[in-house]
């Protein structure tokens, strides 16, 4: 396994369309998972749970997207539906981060939001540890009540990712970063 900082500062995003097979095993998939599910947590509350799409699975899903998105545009083509049809199959796995986060009396809704974007983060950069490439992309039917609702998400849960992992077809190009000095201040100076 890399170095930790070393695999830390080289994490890339890849575009979905680039990442082919293989994908994790199943026994890789469950330990990016169980990496994914170490995150903070205050309150013990798992404000996030995980859907894994994988083989004929990401179709069936990809159905049910084309379907709302026929439903919205039925001027749309052959091509545009099964380009909607495809968006969970352009890589040969997709774990979605659905977030949970839902009012209790001492966690704000807030920090459970951001313990299901921690758990996010925690899956690419596992697969990256396991010589994956990954990426956090949500698109608009992450925000569509329809299409959550016939992926099987409950009223109060959204999708905090869909993380898209694969081989990388070439190695990834970094791209600019911004400079500390544009971003970071330090108190009292």
């Amino acid at each position: 396994m890399p170095d930790a900082l070393q695999l830390l500062k080289t994490r890339r995003s890849v575009k979905p369309i680039e990442l082919n097979g293989p994908g994790p095993s199943t026994a890789e998939v469950d330990t990016i998972l169980t990496v994914a599910s170490r995150v903070p947590d205050h309150g013990k509350l798992t404000p996030w749970r995980f859907i894994v799409f994988e083989g004929e699975a990401r179709l069936a899903a990809g159905t049910a997207i084309a379907e709302t998105f026929r439903a919205d545009h039925p001027e749309a083509s052959a091509d545009q539906l099964e380009f909607e049809r495809q968006r969970l199959a352009r890589a040969p796995l997709v774990i979605a981060v659905v977030s949970r986060a839902a009012p209790h009396v001492k966690i704000p809704e807030w920090e459970q939001q951001l313990s299901a974007g921690a758990a996010s983060m925690s899956l690419v950069f596992a697969a990256h540890a396991l010589g994956y490439a990954a990426n956090w992309i949500t698109e608009w039917y992450a925000y569509d009540r329809r299409v959550l609702d016939k992926l099987g998400l409950l009223p109060n849960e959204r999708i905090a990712a869909f993380v898209h992992i694969g081989t990388p077809v070439r190695p990834p190009e970094d791209r600019p970063r911004p400079p500390l000095e544009a971003i970071v201040t330090r108190y009292g100076r």
